[in-house]
């Protein structure tokens, strides 16, 4: 379908699509009492291809990856200015779970290694790794498409997707596709589709917090060494238990208790460190007004304490924030009812399936729910074996050609506190690529594509 093709909103029975702006001759139309009708409106189909993965995060990086790189015509759609998600956005400068990985994660490790980019096999620059994503798609044909957010899905009668629409700097526009794949973290695309999903802890629906990375200069790593913040000098740059509640006593100190009592260092480089310092209680990952709040305390917390810190001298004399994330870091979105979901049993007796996509040996990391519960971390009691997620887990159980990759997959409160991690993105994004181009290019839904097609 050409560029200039049009969906017509007045011939789609209830799926109206809203017009952004009015006209004289085309006005908007006053609702009921607090609301508006937007005018209907013609979009512009800007693409018709045969994979569309929505999230350019870790998880929808591989997944555009795999599926441009398995012949399918793939378009990534992304809201920030850059590739790479939490990663980047989000200066997380950690990839967590990577050591058992093979294929994507594996190569983006070497990538990152052969180009300077890594402290440590785990530790990173987000500006090289924006980078080297961007050109790991370029030279694999991913049509990257930044700056730009899904706000819609629409059904047709076979329970599949027909058209997404976005919002851009170009205006509303409409995107067509054989499969989709939700890589948003939150399951946004997945939750505009009418699929159903779960949100926070069982009985409760508390979610784990929310903390802002903050990239800091003016600190000397042998300094950060010899006083205990983190491990030996150049071994991994990361903090040990004993150095977390070293720097929480260093705060302590200066009258500012942090809302996360584990702060934790990562040396990027040896004049480099991304500080972890801050948990945001209660903020649900679908409500706007909460994380804008979420993240303004946030930012407003570490600032106190950094600057109270280079008040008492020493190695702390030069400490400043050169940047704080574009993104806050959300633990808990929406997880989307799939075809499979991955339980805490499963993790309990390190279940393994015959189309397991991901091995998984990172523990169930419930972050407390509430500074009352203590301020750090746990495995709420759950010792789990290393287990496989089902490739069933990233297909959607209400939509027929959507997929998802990342933390909105299809499981319990206490298996998404284990496979949440960056290092299970990767893989989950491949195999949801490498599928969903199988299916495409063969004109068949996910659900009937067979992992040994693939893997």
């Amino acid at each position: 379908m050409k560029r200039r093709n049009i969906i017509k909103a007045g011939l789609l029975g209830p799926f109206v699509l809203p017009h952004l702006v009015s006209s004289e001759s085309n006005p908007f139309q006053k609702g009921k009492e607090g609301t508006v009708e937007e005018p209907r409106r013609s979009l512009s189909v800007v693409r018709e291809t045969d994979v569309i993965v929505c999230g350019g995060g870790p998880a929808g990086f591989a997944a555009a990856l795999a599926s441009a790189r398995s012949g399918a015509k793939t378009t990534l759609i992304e809201l920030h200015g850059c590739l790479g998600g939490i990663w980047t956005a989000g200066l997380l400068s950690n990839i967590i779970d990577h050591e058992n990985k093979n294929g994507i994660m594996k190569e983006l490790i070497y990538r990152l290694d052969q180009s300077g980019a890594q402290f440590t096999a785990k530790k990173y620059d987000a500006e090289q790794m924006k980078w080297i994503l961007e050109e790991m798609c370029r030279e694999a044909g991913v049509e990257v498409r930044l700056h730009t957010r899904v706000t819609a899905a629409y059904q047709d009668r076979n329970k599949k997707i027909d058209f997404i629409t976005t919002e851009s700097f170009s205006g509303r526009e409409a995107w067509k596709a054989k499969v989709f794949i939700d890589a948003t973290g939150n399951g946004d695309l997945a939750a505009r589709a009418g699929c159903g999903f779960d949100l926070g802890e069982p009985a409760t629906g508390r979610v784990q917090p929310m903390s802002l990375m903050v990239i800091l200069s003016g600190l000397k790593e042998a300094d950060l060494v010899k006083e205990g913040f983190i491990e030996g000098l150049g071994k991994d740059g990361s903090p040990s238990t004993e150095g977390k509640k070293k720097l929480h006593a260093a705060i302590l100190r200066i009258g500012f208790d942090t809302s996360y009592s584990m702060p934790s260092f990562f040396t990027i480089r040896p004049d480099s460190v991304a500080l972890m310092m801050n948990h945001q209680y209660g903020v649900s990952a679908i409500d706007a007004d909460a994380i804008s709040k979420a993240t303004i305390d946030a930012r407003n917390e570490i600032n106190k304490v950094i600057s109270g810190l280079r008040a008492t001298g020493g190695i702390w004399s030069n400490v400043r924030i050169v940047t704080s994330a574009a993104q806050i870091g959300i633990r808990e979105g929406r997880r989307i009812h799939g075809q499979y979901m991955l339980t805490k049993e499963d993790l309990l007796k390190g279940a393994q399936f015959p189309d397991g996509v991901c091995d998984v040996k990172f523990s169930v990391d419930v972050h407390a729910l509430a500074k009352a519960e203590g301020g750090g971390y746990s495995n709420s009691g759950i010792k789990m074996k290393p287990y496989q997620i089902p490739l069933r887990s990233l297909i959607a159980k209400d939509v027929t050609n959507l997929m998802m990759a990342g933390r909105c997959i299809s499981g319990d409160f206490y298996a998404h506190a284990s496979y949440r991690v960056t290092g299970n993105a990767v893989p989950m994004g491949e195999a949801a690529g490498k599928v969903a181009a199988k299916a495409s290019l063969s004109n068949r839904l996910p659900m009937a594509v067979n992992w040994s097609e693939v893997s």
